[in-house]
């Protein structure tokens, strides 16, 4: 994570969270005095935005499990001179650590797909807003690299690889749909549901591009490796899935196409409609905050019913994600017992570039169709 806190701004904010982030923050609005909550906060995109749109007296609260991501965060706003900003090193799982009915904005910019529960998740967001306050979440969608999923499904199926498939199936499943995310709003019983859709294509010269991208290493890799198995099985699908891309996308950019979901909903105000109170609000209390510079830090020695751990996702094996694709290491050729067996002429220097993916029982073709 330390080194995906030193890179993020520079490798994944510009082509992914920033994309994410700019509709998070559409049209939005800060009461005066308001207090805002900004859920997985990473390196601080979203905080610095929303300070630039605070009104005087406000406060931010941002957490997030990383504190090398929360260190970039906190040296950025410091540098730009803001004030009334808290950090604290939290896990959202099992709940948040706040009391209901305290915030006038919780925002969330591409955290709640990696949460065990997003529904759960953003039902505990909508918990700990005040009401008439506003839940504002952001994450891909279903159709999110859905070439990428194609190849990956055909490279399993084409070689006999169900089970991997079913997992493939499985992953992908979970992906929300614009239906999955407002039926999610609506279960935390927000009301002026929305979800807005804007759809944008990542580009990559080759498939070593692809899966060295920091986006896609540090984030979905280890989870696509986990589906393809373990060991020698794993390494030979990633031989298979390299082949396939760079054949299919020889002399162009792989193209891959991203579906950015903005969720967008209101705690309704109940105490106004049923003349009841509904709930207390709590504000950070002064003494439990340790001033650093023009930020400032939380004590959680004595705040209780945090989960310092986030439980792996089941695709998520970090002994997996460690493991290098051996596709991809330099000079490599595609391993013999990858190779036709029919072939008679096998040479150790051949390129790997020059083997149908599809059809490692067959004999080889050249991607110009030409037989070998």
């Amino acid at each position: 994570m330390e080194k995906l806190a030193r890179i993020y701004d520079d490798e994944v904010l510009p082509i992914w969270a920033q994309r994410f982030g700019r509709m998070l923050l559409r049209e939005l609005s800060i009461p005066d005095k308001g207090q805002v909550l900004d859920v997985s906060c990473g390196t601080g995109y979203a905080a610095v935005e929303i300070l630039r749109r605070m009104p005087d007296g406000g406060r931010l609260i941002a957490i997030d499990e990383s504190s090398a991501m929360l260190d970039v965060a906190r040296k950025k706003i410091q540098e730009a001179g803001y004030k009334g900003v808290f950090f604290r090193t939290e896990s959202v799982s099992p709940k948040l650590s706040f009391a209901d009915d305290v915030y006038d904005v919780v925002v969330c910019n591409l955290g709640v797909q990696d949460m065990e529960d997003p529904p759960r998740a953003i039902a505990d967001f909508a918990r700990v807003t005040k009401p008439g306050g506003q839940v504002r979440v952001t994450l891909p969608l279903a159709g999110t690299f859905q070439e990428f999923y194609d190849i990956y499904r055909e490279v399993l199926t084409k070689h006999d690889k169900h089970e991997a498939a079913d997992r493939l199936n499985d992953y992908i499943e979970r992906h929300p749909s614009v239906e999955d995310c407002e039926q999610w709003l609506n279960q935390a019983r927000l009301t002026d549901v929305r979800v807005d859709v804007d759809e944008f294509k990542m580009l990559f010269k080759s498939s070593r591009e692809f899966f060295f991208a920091p986006v896609i290493e540090f984030g979905p890799l280890s989870s696509w490796k986990a589906i393809a198995g373990n060991g020698q099985e794993m390494q030979d699908v990633f031989w298979y899935i390299k082949e396939a891309i760079d054949a299919y996308f020889e002399g162009r950019a792989f193209e891959v196409t991203v579906k950015a979901g903005a969720l967008y909903g209101t705690k309704p105000d109940l105490a106004a409609e049923d003349e009841a109170v509904t709930g207390r609000v709590e504000l950070v209390e002064e003494e439990d905050i340790e001033e650093v510079g023009q930020t400032y830090e939380i004590d959680l020695e004595d705040l209780e019913d945090i989960q310092e751990i986030i439980e792996a996702e089941e695709f998520d094996d970090p002994s997996i994600s460690a493991v290098e694709l051996e596709a991809f290491q330099d000079g490599a050729l595609r391993p013999d017992h990858l190779r036709p067996l029919s072939d008679p002429a096998l040479d150790p220097n051949r390129g790997m570039g020059d083997l149908d993916p599809f059809a490692p029982y067959e004999d080889p073709k050249t991607l110009d169709g030409e037989d070998s």
